[in-house]
């Protein structure tokens, strides 16, 4: 049966979390937005996922930077400094007395409207911010077992089209993508850019294991990933080999490896792609990058805990471009 890398185990603690909106602390049952909200209207936003460990979102300077170019990008005024966010996360994360396994979902969007219209002049109030922290943990056989891909008829288009780069609440390529890939059989879609190349994956990024070296996109066609990143960061100092290049579905049909990333499950393997068998489960390229991964992971939130508790801990958000 097909599965999703975003799939977990239910966790009941999910029931009794309180959700930031616009500045207030809410039960999960009365944490709404307007349907007037830009969101909800046209899918006009930008957010972020990431991931706590040990108290602290890891890679939050990064995942900040990403947030605010994005915002930047669609003229959206987030209406909290990058300081007063963190302090909000933060503060979300306390009242839920959170530390480990918990993902957490950021959204900014243009605000409420006052009428169901696209143009942001129609926008009739300040952003609406809202952020969901989870008990939620990827499912550890996922991990190990891998996941398997089909390549979908749907590309990742140019950005004078709808840029890639855009980390925007509108993701209705990539969900098409998703159905397709679901109906396939698949657990998740391998898509190409408009050139033929191989571009990523729907929720993921995509590389592939070749002679000992790792391969992935140009990036031209797809969100600066901070994971995938973060995997070329670890490739470089640990000297392996790392291609940011194009390659085809020949060049992944015949690789020795293959493997997705995201905030959410880290690095997971990808055991066969379009019906081609790539591997057995978890390769040692893979084993070894997961475990370099898990460990940059923890020096990252050991700098954050070092220069401040919990509370204080919005220096390590603030000016991190």
């Amino acid at each position: 049966m097909a599965q999703s890398i975003q799939d977990f185990h239910d966790d009941p603690r999910n029931a009794d979390i309180r959700i930031y909106v616009n500045g207030a602390l809410r039960p999960r049952a009365e944490a709404v937005v307007s349907v007037f909200d830009s969101g909800f209207v046209l899918g006009d936003g930008v957010w972020e996922g990431l991931r706590v460990h040990r108290g602290h979102p890891a890679f939050l300077g990064e995942h900040l930077d990403r947030l605010y170019e994005g915002a930047k990008a669609i003229a959206l005024d987030v209406g909290l400094d990058r300081r007063q966010l963190t302090e909000a996360l933060y503060a979300t994360l306390v009242a839920n007395g959170m530390t480990d396994g918990v993902h957490v979902r950021l959204m900014v969007t243009r605000g409420v409207k006052r009428t169901p219209y696209q143009d942001p002049r129609a926008t009739v109030g300040p952003a609406t911010v809202v952020i969901i922290p989870e008990y939620k943990a990827p499912k550890p056989e996922t991990l190990a077992r891998g996941l398997t891909l089909f390549t979908v008829h749907v590309r990742r288009g140019a950005p004078d089209v709808q840029d890639p780069k855009l980390n925007s609440h509108s993701k209705l390529n990539c969900i098409t993508a998703c159905i397709q890939a679901t109906a396939a059989g698949a657990d998740e879609a391998l898509m190409l850019d408009p050139h033929g190349f191989v571009a990523t994956c729907n929720s993921t990024h995509f590389f592939i294991v070749r002679r000992g070296e790792v391969w992935t996109s140009t990036g031209d066609y797809c969100l600066g990933g901070i994971t995938r990143a973060n995997v070329l960061r670890i490739c470089r100092e640990t000297g392996i080999v790392a291609r940011e290049r194009n390659f085809s579905l020949t060049d992944v049909y015949g690789a020795d490896e293959a493997f997705v990333t995201g905030t959410f499950a880290g690095l997971v393997p990808v055991t066969s792609i379009d019906g081609r068998a790539i591997s057995a489960g978890r390769g040692p390229m893979v084993e070894r990058l997961q475990r370099l991964y898990v460990e940059l992971v923890d020096r990252d939130v050991a700098t954050l805990a070092l220069r401040s508790s919990a509370p204080q801990s919005h220096r390590h958000g603030e000016g991190a471009a």
